[in-house]
């Protein structure tokens, strides 16, 4: 109750957690593109060349106004995916590598201007440093407003092109022949991520915003072949990771919200990864054992019926140590008479003996006849 108490009636904390669920559910939509596409490193890139862009703005305007940071940083991060797209396309050298290298020379300089802002007589309280990991607490009401408006924007433009972006994520080459503006539409993807980036500095900060645009999408591959579930499963994954980071940030003394969104959204996909069906490791590992279960009961009910057939009596009984003695191992092939037992496939008479029923005959047979009706076949040709 106080959690929900807290919400109602706590300004900052009603602000924190509204502020970064947006971040969350805009980031997380967004960055599904990216995913698809094997892009992930673009909103690694994208956050660290903001960086020196909010250094720039600060610089040339004098003002810690969010307004004008944000776009300093959003000129510096598309310029630098511009910049990016400008290699790939007219050197040989491949997009990650190219990512790599803006990454490193636009957070170099923002390092660079950072060191020397703080020897600035001027600038030495400016507060910057807080982009690098992010300050949620200095989130304003007016700020989560501009963050709402600008994310609706930008999922109202994902709306509108939402085929020639599908097109794109899984088949560029056919969107092109297609006669879709597929480089206009490279650049316009990259300002929407860009844009996701830039409204999250301020919650998350440079270093972790990459998380962000990654981590929620990748939870949300786990779930879904189908893109637009995976939009909105991504989309929910980040607002719950904000949501929730921001209450546990609240809750625990001196744990910032920034990391405390990143290990919630880091969790989402640690439990997707393990739980997701069809994908989780844990799903397959029960696959698996389903699967070899089923050989397991099938190998012990053929064995039971080429003895008795031997016998010349389909119901005839035998003792475990003569199916041991086929190669079956004793603790499975235990477990696997009980289950044969349960499904009334195989009874156990008072010798301690086992034998099939006429349902474990029956099923046994066809077993039989398509073993033997494939090696048959492989035989004749």
């Amino acid at each position: 109750m106080g959690i929900f108490h807290d919400l109602i009636f706590d300004y900052t904390l009603r602000t924190i957690a509204l502020g970064s669920a947006i971040l969350g559910l805009v980031s997380g939509a967004l960055g599904t593109f990216a995913v698809l596409r094997k892009q992930s490193l673009v909103g690694d890139a994208i956050s660290h060349a903001a960086l020196p862009g909010i250094c720039l703005a600060y610089l040339f305007t004098g003002s810690k106004s969010p307004l004008a940071l944000f776009i300093g940083a959003a000129l510096a991060g598309w310029l630098g995916a511009v910049l990016v797209m400008k290699i790939t396309g007219s050197v040989r050298v491949k997009y990650d590598a190219a990512l790599g290298m803006e990454l490193s020379v636009f957070f170099g300089l923002g390092l660079m201007l950072l060191t020397w802002m703080r020897r600035h007589p001027d600038a030495s309280q400016a507060g910057l440093d807080r982009y690098l990991f992010g300050q949620a607490a200095g989130l304003l009401a007016g700020d989560v407003l501009m963050m709402s408006l600008i994310g609706a924007a930008s999922l109202f433009v994902v709306f509108l092109f939402w085929k020639e972006f599908k097109m794109m994520s899984f088949d560029p080459a056919f969107a092109a022949s297609a006669g879709f503006p597929v480089k206009h539409l490279d650049v316009l993807l990259a300002t929407l991520i860009i844009i996701a980036v830039v409204i999250g500095l301020q919650t998350v900060g440079v270093v972790l915003m990459s998380a962000m645009i990654i981590a929620p999408a990748a939870a949300a591959r786990q779930w879904t072949n189908r893109m637009c579930v995976m939009v909105f499963l991504a989309g929910g994954f980040g607002a719950a990771s904000g949501f929730l980071g921001a209450l546990i940030s609240n809750s625990a003394a001196r744990v910032p919200t920034g990391p405390a969104i990143i290990l919630c959204a880091s969790a989402f996909v640690f439990f997707s990864l393990m739980i997701a069906p069809g994908r989780g490791i844990l799903w397959m590992r029960l696959a698996d054992w389903r699967r070899r279960r089923i050989l397991q009961m099938e190998s012990v009910l053929l064995n039971l019926f080429s003895l008795a057939q031997q016998h010349g009596d389909q119901q005839h009984s035998h003792k475990i140590s003569v199916l041991l003695a086929m190669g079956e191992r004793l603790p499975a092939l235990k477990f696997t008479l009980r289950e044969l037992e349960k499904r009334g496939l195989a009874q156990k008479d008072v010798s301690g003996e086992w034998s099939l029923t006429a349902a474990g005959i029956a099923e046994a047979r066809q077993l039989y006849d398509s073993e033997f009706g494939l090696n048959h076949e492989h035989g004749t040709d």
